[in-house]
């Protein structure tokens, strides 16, 4: 470890027990400890020490398999990033300055997020999807007093304030500066002071499912050291080639993009295509020996869809993440790859706190169990023991020491995090059910949990039973009001291609819910539609739950609405 400083010390011995004991869960849960750090700047204490001379790639961009792409060493990219660092300081940033980047994923988006950790400015990460009064929304309320930009995005910024610094990134615009003039920049950075590890270094919008996106904050320790356990889920290892199928400007593409796979000194993969095609990512996978692959659950529905089997993959760890995944999608694909889709569970305050690490059973529908670095509990309404309840991490002292990979707060906003860490926990406002086996089950948000003739009913386990009829391709259940029942479960869906909406659909649908859910749970109400979603792609149900609240009790049906009254030779 020559070279590295004290705190770069500790944090490569907690990082080298966890891939000691990469498929030891026990040992490794009960043996790791968060590392005590100081002054901390994971870009210049850790990756420029470990970049020096190592020639093993670090970044791979491919837009065409057969093209072979762009490949960067760690050594290259250390160099890259200290010329970015030094022209981004000849614009101005300096130590606590907030800059906002839009990027996709091309080099760039690499090289500024390193520069600016070693300059210890604040990065807001953001989507290219956002609309220009998105822009200023987040540029306003993120305190940016810089912007980073891909080409293609420019006009959104047209209206912001004059003060802001607009640096273009492919384009050469009156008013913005070419960030290409960056490798004219000298490849020696000598920071202006210590990091501390305490520093903010993110800021991060959540994904907006429920309320009104918020601002969460993360330090220079949250997230490059908090996500060690992230690694650990993956089953990162040194060398891997690493593709996470991430849109940027969320936390995730940072979780396993960037932190995750670079912890364990693997190769970033990324494919960047205009459209999704299944057969074009199967045959990526293959041809550019691709060993481990992280993908939402949509990612996975789409996947296997296709023959998987007749894919000579060389992947060794598959996981998905963002929201639960379905057994069936799991049992699909282990029965063609023979390799188990691990799922992970975190969220943008946090990195990964729960999940099914390399080497254990998994159960069918589990999301899991506490990662290395993470105490779970859950709690009821009053904040008491229950097995079943919200998600809360204690933030108390000694065994249950506050996470390091938790979120210092939501910036600027007091109210929010003093609801969020009330009573000593960190309260994630999702509902699991803990089994006797010591495994969490997912049982939904806590806003979308609902009772239905006074039991309680988790949408995501409605769903998961719906997308396993051949002809959904989407669902979300929602309660819709009911004089008998109080509420009944209505499900929204999206038909795959080749089926067509309308009552025969329905009349399927609806023996299907009976065949394979118990009468309390059955889908009552059933209509064709599209499904609200975030930027992110995740589903709105607040929206639709509001929907069904607000229409008045002797509304007829809504075009493609079917009750299960509608077809009494079911009953």
């Amino acid at each position: 470890m020559t070279g590295y400083s004290p705190s770069a010390r500790a944090f490569l011995d907690a990082r080298d027990l966890l891939l000691r004991h990469r498929t030891d869960y026990a040992r490794a849960y009960e043996e790791f400890a968060w590392p005590k750090l100081d002054a901390f700047n994971w870009a210049l204490d850790y990756f420029d020490v470990m970049a020096r001379g190592n020639d093993n790639p670090a970044l791979w961009i491919v837009d065409d398999p057969a093209g072979g792409g762009l490949r960067l060493s760690f050594a290259q990219m250390s160099e890259r990033s200290s010329r970015m660092a030094n022209f981004l300081r000849e614009q101005g940033v300096k130590r606590g300055d907030r800059l906002l980047l839009m990027l996709p994923n091309r080099v760039e988006l690499w090289d500024v997020m390193l520069a600016a950790m070693k300059l210890g400015a604040v990065v807001l990460p953001a989507t290219t999807q956002l609309s220009p009064d998105d822009v200023r929304e987040r540029v306003e309320t993120g305190g940016a007093r810089y912007v980073v930009v891909d080409a293609a995005e420019l006009a959104k910024f047209d209206a912001l304030d004059a003060s802001i610094k607009r640096i273009a990134v492919g384009a050469q615009r009156e008013g913005w500066i070419d960030l290409s003039r960056a490798c004219e920049a000298s490849a020696d950075f000598v920071p202006d002071a210590p990091t501390r590890a305490s520093d903010t270094l993110l800021l991060y919008f959540t994904s907006g499912t429920t309320s009104k996106p918020k601002l969460v904050e993360h330090t220079h320790e949250s997230y490059p050291v908090g996500h060690l356990p992230t690694m650990y889920w993956i089953g990162l290892t040194p060398g891997d080639v690493h593709w996470n199928i991430s849109s940027p400007g969320w936390a995730k593409h940072a979780w396993s993009c960037f932190f995750a796979p670079w912890n364990a000194q693997a190769c970033v993969f990324v494919y960047n295509y205009a459209r999704f095609v299944p057969k074009d990512t199967l045959n990526t996978l293959v041809q550019c020996g691709v060993t481990t692959l992280c993908a939402p659950p949509t990612v996975w529905r789409m996947l296997v869809q296709e023959p998987l089997a007749s894919y000579a993959v060389k992947l060794r760890e598959i996981v998905g993440a963002g929201e639960p995944l379905n057994p069936e999608i799991i049992e699909r694909v282990r029965h063609a790859w023979n390799i188990t889709i691990r799922d992970g569970y975190g969220q943008t305050e946090t990195t990964c706190q729960m999940g099914n690490p390399p080497g254990q059973p998994v159960v069918p529908g589990a999301m899991g169990r506490p990662l290395p670095g993470y105490r779970v509990e859950l709690v009821d309404t009053d904040d008491q023991p229950a097995s079943e309840g919200e998600i809360a991490l204690p933030l108390g002292p000694g065994a249950t020491q506050r996470p390091l990979g938790l979120m210092t707060g939501y910036a600027n906003n007091a109210k929010a995090t003093e609801h969020a860490m009330r009573n000593g926990y960190y309260h994630t406002s999702d509902v699991a059910m803990l089994r006797d086996d010591g495994y969490y089950v997912y049982v939904g948000r806590a806003d979308d949990v609902f009772k239905s003739s006074d039991y309680r009913l988790s949408p995501f386990e409605l769903e998961s039973v719906l997308i396993e009829h051949e002809a959904i391709a989407e669902a979300a259940v929602v309660p819709s009001p009911d004089e008998l029942r109080l509420s009944v479960p209505k499900a929204y869906v999206i038909v795959r291609q080749g089926y067509e909406a309308g009552p025969d659909l329905a009349r399927e649908v609806f023996r299907f819910s009976r065949e394979k859910l118990a009468p309390y749970k059955r889908i009552r109400r059933l209509q064709f539609s599209e499904l609200p979603k975030t930027i992110s792609g995740k589903i709105r149900r607040v929206e639709l739950r509001r929907r069904e609240m607000e229409r008045p009790a002797d509304m007829a049906r809504l075009p493609d609405e079917y009750w299960d009254e509608d077809f009494p030779e079911l009953r």
